[in-house]
């Protein structure tokens, strides 16, 4: 049977992803049809305060640095009453070695839940929606827009690092793996896992979102390997996400970056069910590329909010064949059909939104991209490729009317499409054309992508309200934009042959040994020479023609 899942979100970028993932939610849930076609427990708890609605709140453990949750207030505009849960009310406010983590000396791992400084107990609630401007020059931090509430077990503040300024912060792998050695910190971060755990009726798994390029890379390989050990059966799904890359740089923040996402990969992979890294950026290399663009969205790439609603879009129509109300497929099941034959790392690619003409069929929809499926790579890598093949993929086109197919031009079957009987089918023919010989699995969902504030309003004034295409721009502003059509697809595919030993190439030893100060930190040369090598036999899997013989098991160990 299908059950609940956990989200762990593992850095700042990650929290500006969740923040406009759980608007998502909330909206799907304001908005909800009529039989509904996924499930919000999945990833929302509820519960009923005196007298009050029934409220949602995300099942979620959000780790994050000093100064990097601001002020999350539970009287933000809007705001529905906090959550009610059983058993004793914890106070978070700031009780100096008393409390939390407690440190055991200054330079030690201290974390707080984000509370309210007039004593209410620990209840994070929704920051300031921000302006439906494409500038929102508000908008600082995940919780400037944040719009639903969070449960005092949720944020977890490392009061070591700072999320901001010139010193202090958490830059290398080994910082973060060894804030995880801490025995108090990892009996709190249990703790709050345990509390969650422990209510669902049916836990199916964990989602982690984890910054790959800084030292959250390190804090997610032991947070991933604690889910792994303690929880063996249950899925584990780990999106590693990068924010949008500036070209210019310090040469040495920039390798730091790289020896991070390298070592994630290389952990987060081993520990993970599935591993998907997600980013804007052209490149996860050395040398930034420029950002993915959208042909109707005009986002501000150096804005955070903005890049991580693209993300945070693709990521709710990914993760939907776990959490549909017409299927029993499990997280682990979602990950067994894509990651067969070692391949543990999977690639994303998503069309924000899908471009179609307002009140056409699906079958004219796609019919319309017989030559070339309209999507983005999201899992950065170069120059964009066209990827004609596949070993498996999970396809998901949402916002789309779902009647029985039929073409607004008469007349004799023109393509394999027109024979189908069913929205499904006509995916799954469209598919088979451009990847044949891939194992795909396909859903089409009639509820849209809610783009309504606080997702920013950067849309094109070529599509109308519901993001369908227009023939000429409407006199309309471009922020009545208030759902989107959306196809996103994760692949195991040769391009991330191209992703993985690119990063190796660029982290090869003459380079390595020119920063050696990253290995202070607390990684020895020897395992990051380790990370690499299996990073170099994960890339082989993916060569065209790769066979499940003697490889899988190589590539597949821990």
């Amino acid at each position: 049977m299908q059950g609940e899942a956990v989200t762990l979100q593992l850095g700042h970028y990650s929290g500006c992803v969740g923040a406009h993932w759980w608007g998502l939610q909330a909206a799907a849930l304001r908005s909800a049809r009529e039989p509904a076609e996924l499930r919000a427990a999945a990833l929302l708890r509820f519960g009923r305060g005196p007298g009050g609605p029934e409220t949602p709140t995300p099942r979620l453990v959000a780790l994050e640095l000093k100064g990097g949750v601001g002020s999350l207030r539970p009287d933000g505009a809007g705001a529905e009453p906090p959550v009610s849960w059983d058993g004793a009310v914890a106070d978070y406010r700031d009780r100096g070695s008393d409390g939390g983590c407690a440190p055991r000396d200054p330079g030690s791992c201290r974390g707080d839940a984000a509370g309210d400084r007039k004593g209410n107990p620990g209840v994070a609630g929704p920051g300031a929606a921000p302006a439906g401007s494409q500038d929102a020059p508000s908008v600082r931090l995940w919780s400037d827009y944040l719009n639903v509430h969070l449960h005092p077990k949720s944020v977890y503040v490392i009061r070591q690092y700072l999320h901001d300024g010139d010193c202090g912060c958490l830059e290398a792998f080994g910082q973060g793996e060894s804030l995880l050695q801490d025995p108090a910190c990892v009996e709190e971060l249990e703790d709050r896992l345990h509390f969650y755990v422990e209510e669902c009726d049916y836990l199916q798994g964990f989602q982690v979102l984890c910054d790959l390029h800084n030292g959250f890379s390190g804090v997610g390989a032991k947070v991933t390997e604690l889910l792994h050990d303690e929880y063996s059966r249950k899925g584990i799904l780990t999106w590693g996400l990068t924010p949008v890359l500036s070209t210019v740089g310090d040469p040495q923040n920039s390798f730091y970056r790289l020896m991070n996402t390298a070592l994630g990969i290389a952990h987060l992979s081993r520990h993970s069910s599935l591993f998907c890294p997600l980013s804007l950026s052209g490149s996860l290399g050395i040398k930034p590329q420029p950002p993915v663009t959208f042909p109707y969205i005009k986002y501000e790439a150096s804005l955070n909010y903005h890049s991580s609603a693209i993300l945070a879009a693709a990521l709710d129509t990914l993760t939907a064949p776990y959490r549909l109300c017409s299927s029993q497929g499990s997280m682990m099941h979602f990950a067994d059909s894509l990651t067969f034959s070692g391949r543990k790392v999977v690639a994303a690619w998503a069309a924000l939104p899908f471009p179609a003409l307002s009140g056409s069929s699906l079958l004219d929809i796609l019919s319309a991209h017989q030559q070339d499926v309209p999507w983005k790579l999201l899992s950065s890598w170069r120059e964009e490729q066209k990827v004609s093949c596949c070993f498996a993929q999970s396809v998901v086109l949402r916002g789309i009317c779902q009647e029985k197919p039929t073409s607004s031009c008469p007349g004799q079957p023109r393509s394999p499409l027109h024979s189908c009987e069913s929205p499904e089918q006509v995916l799954q023919q469209f598919l088979h054309t451009h990847f044949p010989g891939a194992f795909s699995t396909s859903h089409v969902l009639q509820q849209p992508c809610d783009t309504r504030p606080p997702f920013p309003q950067f849309f094109s004034p070529l599509l109308t309200r519901r993001g369908f295409l227009l023939d000429k721009a409407q006199g309309f502003s471009s922020a009545g934009v208030e759902s989107m059509p959306v196809l996103a697809a994760l692949q195991s595919s040769p391009v991330l042959h191209s992703l993985l030993s690119g990063l190796c190439q660029e982290l090869q030893a003459p380079n390595v040994r020119r920063w050696s100060s990253f290995f202070t930190a607390g990684v020895e040369q020897d395992d990051f020479q380790e990370a690499l090598e299996e990073l170099k036999t994960l890339s082989q899997c993916y060569e065209t023609g790769f066979g499940a013989d003697g490889s899988e098991d190589e590539a597949d160990s821990d």
